[in-house]
Parts: structure tokens; C-alpha cells; sequence
């Protein structure tokens, strides 16, 4: 049974599916989070988190806000029909950890290679694995060539910077006051923290089964990783990808990611993701990987923007696209021209080898 606390918030989330809205039980979950973090003193804040967490589109913000009113306020008014444009605005989803059910779109498209701003929810369902021996031997060389960064923790040295005084005066005391030689300390490295940001839109169709496969290896070997899906959302799939068994882990992922195939939002999605104190600090001191071919249809500014951000806080900022293993490759979008300043790569993603090679010199290109 759910606390009555939490209880009006649900049954909004309810509502607003009765009038077509597609709210994920994910994106209720995170609703009464939000409200959890405000402490809301106002109506303001839960209407404030409702738009930002159940990714209202924008062109059905005023039938939102009649709803809001009505079953908040208990304002009786009439809410204006939502515009009847072709292509919807850009928007973008922050999934709660966990499991959750994927709501049905109006309409599920195949996807094909061009690049669209319009939402398609659904699944995805993985089939054999066809790259088993290069992410074997991925799995087998990257505990030593991931990049590495230096700790504030220290470890006594041959050659050190610092001098282990408790380790010297320990031993004065053992020889009356005779110290022969004078040990030393060094910081110790620990493994750089490798943020994996995976486009999952339609003209990403063909790589996401590799994409995700990749993810999970990588997943398994590196001592800290995260990883996010982008598309018409932004999820965080870095729980669901735990497992040890590969089919596990991308049966969770595919009931966790809703937007497989759908449209190209990367600008909003990085936005989202910026948003979020506690997401955009998995990217301080990281080394960003984005497996995107950039096709973003919005306006360029949001991803722009975000790119730009993202560089002042990461290590470094990889940009793989599939588009790049022809050796003639120049960035056809605006956006992803524009970006190209922030980016310290923008190389091959065609395949799981050439993905695996990159971040295996991660460490030797800086």
C-alpha cells in the first residue's frame, strides 16, 4: 500500500496517461522524487517538477497546466486542445534507477537511417552475440591500459615525493636512534572514471545492439563507470548493466530504456543530464565517451551548449561516430561542427574493434 503522502502524486501521473500524455512508471518514480528534493513550500515546485520530470511536451503545457489546476487547486477550467504540429518540440527524460514497464506509443515506426525529433516508446530485444572474441580480448587488456589518475591516497615508494615519517621514526626506535635510510611515500593511482553516453535513436538502429554489448564489457572491467542512454530521454542504465551474464544485463537494459529507435534529441538530453547535480558529477574529472553519429535535427544551441559544459568539467571528451571510419569523414550538421572545438576526439565508431582500440589508447593519446 502506498503512503497517502505519495498517494494525490500517483494518481496524477494517472490522469494525465487518461489524456494521452505518456507518463513511465519511471517518470512517476522520479516525479515524487523531485518533490522529495524540493521540500516543496509552494504549488509552484510540484508544478515545476512535474513539467521537468514527466517530460511534458511543450506545445500540451497549457493542457497540462488545466489539468495541474483542476486536480491540484480543484479549479474548474477548460484545457485548450494540444497543437496539432507535425513534428513535436524536443524534450528529455531523467529515468529513476530500477526496473519499469515501457508505455506503448500511439504509434511504433521501424526506424530507419535519418535522423528525427519525434518520440517512439518501445523495446528492443537483443539477439546472439556476434563479437565475442573482441570484447574477450577487450575484457583481457583494459585493467592495465584504462586511463589512470593519481589518488590522495599514498603508498610507501622507492622513489616517492614525500618522506614516510611514521614509518622512519619507527624504525629509530627499533635501532636506538639510527635511521640508515629514509623511506618515502607516493601518491597511488586509481582508474579515471569512464562516462559512457549512448545514442539510442533511429539512425543509430544498426549499432545499438553492439553499442550496448560494448557498454556491458566495459561495465564489467572498469572500477567506476557510468553509463546513460540518449534519445527523446535521457535514462541511466549504468544498474542495469551489473549482471555478469551479457543476455541479463541487456534483457534489464531493454526493459529500462523506453525510447529505442525513436527520435534525436542529444542536445535536450545532455541538458538533462547537466541538470541533475548528482549526474553531471559522474562527469568531473571523467573521460566522456559519446557513441553518437551527431544527427541531432533540433536546433544546435542545446547541444552546443551542453558539449561545451561537459568540456570544462570532464578529462576529456570523445566523440565515437560510425559516419568517422571513412577516412574522408567531415561533420555534415551544424551542431556537430559547431562542437567540434570542445571535443579532444571525434573518431571511428563503425564497430565494436574500433570502439575497444580507442579507449584502450585513451591513456596514450593524453
Amino acid at each position: 500500500m502506498l503512503p497517502r503522502a505519495i498517494e494525490p502524486f500517483v494518481d496524477f501521473a494517472g490522469v494525465l496517461r487518461a489524456h494521452r500524455f505518456a507518463v513511465a512508471p519511471d517518470q512517476t518514480s522520479g516525479f515524487i522524487e523531485a518533490i522529495g528534493l524540493l521540500g516543496p513550500r509552494h504549488m509552484d515546485d510540484i508544478h515545476r517538477a512535474a513539467l521537468s520530470m514527466l517530460a511534458i511536451p511543450h506545445e500540451r503545457e497549457p493542457e497540462f497546466d488545466a489539468l495541474f489546476r483542476a486536480f491540484f487547486m480543484g479549479q474548474t477550467v477548460s484545457a485548450p486542445a494540444s497543437a496539432g504540429d507535425d513534428e513535436e518540440e524536443v524534450e528529455a527524460f531523467e529515468a529513476s534507477d530500477g526496473e519499469s514497464e515501457v508505455p506503448e506509443g500511439e504509434e511504433i515506426e521501424d526506424s530507419g537511417a535519418e535522423a528525427t525529433i519525434a518520440e517512439s516508446l518501445s523495446q528492443r530485444s537483443f539477439g546472439a552475440r556476434d563479437n565475442a572474441s573482441v570484447l574477450r580480448d577487450f575484457a583481457r587488456r583494459a585493467p592495465a591500459r584504462l586511463p589512470r589518475r593519481l589518488s590522495y591516497r599514498r603508498s610507501a615508494a622507492r622513489h616517492g615525493d614525500r618522506l614516510n615519517m611514521r614509518k622512519a621514526l619507527r624504525e629509530a626506535v627499533q635501532r636506538d636512534g639510527e635511521v640508515f635510510t629514509l623511506p618515502q611515500l607516493r601518491r597511488k593511482t586509481r582508474q579515471r572514471r569512464l562516462l559512457l553516453l549512448i545514442d539510442v535513436s533511429g539512425s543509430m538502429k544498426e549499432q545499438t545492439d553492439e553499442t550496448l554489448r560494448f557498454a556491458h564489457t566495459l561495465a564489467q572491467v572498469a572500477d567506476r563507470f557510468e553509463a546513460f542512454t540518449l534519445g527523446t530521454r535521457l535514462t541511466r542504465i549504468t544498474p542495469a548493466l551489473a549482471p555478469k551474464n551479457s543476455q541479463e544485463a541487456l534483457d534489464k537494459t531493454s526493459q529500462l530504456v523506453a525510447d529505442f529507435d525513436g527520435g534525436t534529441r542529444i542536445g535536450d538530453a545532455l541538458q538533462a543530464f547537466l541538470a541533475v547535480p548528482r549526474f553531471s558529477g559522474f562527469a568531473r574529472g571523467s573521460a566522456v565517451i559519446v557513441l553518437s553519429d551527431g544527427l541531432e535535427r533540433g536546433a544546435p544551441n542545446a547541444l552546443i551548449d551542453a558539449v561545451w559544459r561537459l568540456s570544462r568539467m570532464a578529462w576529456r571528451v570523445d566523440w565515437l561516430s560510425p559516419l568517422a571510419g571513412d577516412a574522408d569523414y567531415v561533420p555534415q550538421t551544424e551542431a556537430l561542427s559547431a562542437i567540434r572545438p570542445y571535443l579532444d576526439s571525434l573518431s571511428d565508431g563503425s564497430d565494436t574493434r574500433a570502439i575497444c582500440n580507442h579507449i584502450l589508447n585513451l591513456a596514450r593519446a593524453a
